[in-house]
């Protein structure tokens, strides 16, 4: 038992004490703001029909619980999914394997060490639900704390938990592969949001048990209405319509006992999960039982000559110059990875030649930027993980020299992949279209390469990569960092200045990392 604590313990404190941690906190919290609008705000996030909750405590606590739910189930894998890896990289996992603790004992562990990290965050967007209430709430409504507890007790803690134990699940299953995982995981998590079988047993297979809630908001409005038929219920950030709305009062709801039978369930069936992984768990031992051994080739003997004539030898050339670097750099992220995958990169490139403007544009392009993930998520942060940093740190004008060298081979690797689709847009005198692009493939890079001197690592990247990539294919307007959704010149514009931003930041903090 005391080993189970200790293992817990210090895998929190060194968790809670990292970046990525520290980040993820501040964005929760900045989107935990957003969960209920403040009175006059242009959008709202969850409305029926045309039917918004009136300021209650009853209203703030269940949908900032539901909210957090959701958004923290999504968000909060991504933060804790690399404890086993974060052990194999530091060598503690190598110690911890040959200790008496057992398999079942260290995952566990790890599983409650991750709920015990997003049990965190949601302490403070809990307590942020009551300041916000405090400043919001309609005149008339006292602060009823029990309408906070239920929802976050219910619904809340059960979906996080079953979360930390599927995060240990799927690096015990597929943990050499990270950007898998996390591909893996968004659509298991899309999955389960949307899943909704027939009848009322759609409530106790909710993971993230907000469907009761919502279920019995709207039949709130019904009996407020007296409309028969179905009221449109809509949960995010919906902009506009606000101030023709109306307000209903929510009073909250009783949980049935099937339903709270339900999520004691789920705790259970995420142990069950992190029982069934630990029989093969590797435990550190990264062998291949069924490997052959190779013949070590015999080593011929060389005659050494005796004397050596330093006269003889070619006098070393000194070389300042930025090429060399760049070229190297380039190599490098030519050959990162498996040699097939760049099968699919040629895939990609053809299709941008052949296919539509707006299919290349809109769909191809993301998609063939997004396979190069691997190569830009450790840019600048590659250093620190081969423990190199010190020397490359200490090289002759680290940053005009190693970084821009850096930024200039990721940037030409970027641009050479959609070479296809620029050629075209020159073509056919799209100069708006040919820019956007450009600077799409420098801005991706400059902000792989901040998020990677930031964390230190390349998760944060990863992640955010994919939400980027995967919002730019469904077409939201406001991630479009590569013009496929704007034509005009102003936007053109606002990339312009967000790449020189991005340039002043990213060497800006690298002058800070020097002088540390």
């Amino acid at each position: 038992m005391k080993s189970f604590l200790n293992i817990v313990t210090f895998d929190y404190l060194q968790r809670t004490r990292s970046y990525g941690f520290l980040i993820t906190l501040c964005i929760s919290l900045a989107i935990a703001y957003s969960f209920v609008p403040e009175p006059n705000a242009n959008y709202s996030t969850i409305r029926i029909g045309k039917y918004l909750g009136a300021y209650n405590a009853a209203w703030f606590g269940y949908v900032t619980a539901i909210m957090t739910s959701i958004f923290l189930s999504l968000m909060g894998f991504y933060l804790v999914n690399s404890g086993i890896e974060a052990d194999t990289k530091t060598r503690v996992g190598q110690i911890m394997a040959g200790t008496p603790v057992k398999n079942r004992t260290y995952l566990f562990a790890k599983t409650l060490s991750n709920f015990l990290v997003l049990l965190t965050i949601t302490a403070l967007v809990f307590l942020m639900g009551i300041a916000l209430f405090l400043l919001y709430h309609d005149t008339g409504f006292s602060l009823e704390i029990g309408h906070f507890i239920r929802p976050y007790l219910f619904v809340t803690l059960p979906a996080l938990f079953f979360i930390s134990a599927l995060a240990v699940c799927f690096e015990v299953l597929i943990g050499r592969f990270s950007i898998l995982q996390n591909v893996v995981f968004f659509f298991v998590f899309c999955t389960l949001a949307m899943f909704s079988p027939p009848g009322d047993s759609h409530f106790t297979l909710d993971v993230f048990g907000s469907k009761i809630v919502t279920h019995q908001m709207e039949e709130q409005v019904h009996q407020l209405t007296g409309i028969s038929k179905k009221n449109n219920l809509t949960i995010g950030y919906i902009l506009g319509d606000v101030e023709a709305s109306k307000k209903f009062e929510f009073n909250g709801i009783h949980f049935p006992y099937p339903f709270l039978l339900s999520r004691i369930a789920w705790v259970v069936f995420g142990l069950l999960m992190v029982l069934g992984c630990a029989t093969v768990f590797h435990r550190f031992d990264f062998r291949r039982p069924f490997e052959l051994k190779k013949r070590k080739k015999s080593v011929v003997a060389q005659t050494i000559p005796k004397d050596i004539l330093l006269s003889n030898l070619t006098p070393p050339k000194i070389d300042y110059s930025l090429f060399p670097l760049v070229k190297t750099e380039f190599l490098l992220l030519l050959r990162k990875g498996k040699k097939w995958l760049w099968l699919f990169n040629l895939i990609g490139m053809g299709l941008l030649a052949f296919l539509s403007f707006e299919m290349a544009h809109k769909i191809v392009l993301p998609i063939l930027w997004f396979l190069q993930v691997g190569r830009l998520s450790d840019l600048t942060s590659k250093e620190h993980l081969h423990r190199v940093h010190y020397l490359t740190f200490s090289s002759d004008r680290p940053i005009r020299r190693l970084l821009l060298s850096q930024l200039l081979a990721a940037s030409a690797l970027m641009f050479t992949l959609a070479l296809p689709l620029i050629f075209r847009y020159g073509m056919e005198g799209n100069h708006i279209a040919t820019t956007s692009i450009v600077l799409g493939s420098i801005g991706i890079v400059l902000f792989a390469a901040l998020l990677g001197q930031l964390s230190k690592g390349k998760k944060l990247f990863e992640v955010l990569f994919f939400l980027v990539s995967y919002a730019n294919i469904n077409g939201i307007p406001f991630m479009d960092y590569f013009g496929a959704l704007h034509t005009a010149l102003p936007y053109v514009l606002e990339l312009v200045a967000l790449v020189v931003l991005l340039t002043v930041v990213t060497l800006g903090f690298r002058k800070i990392q020097l002088k540390q």
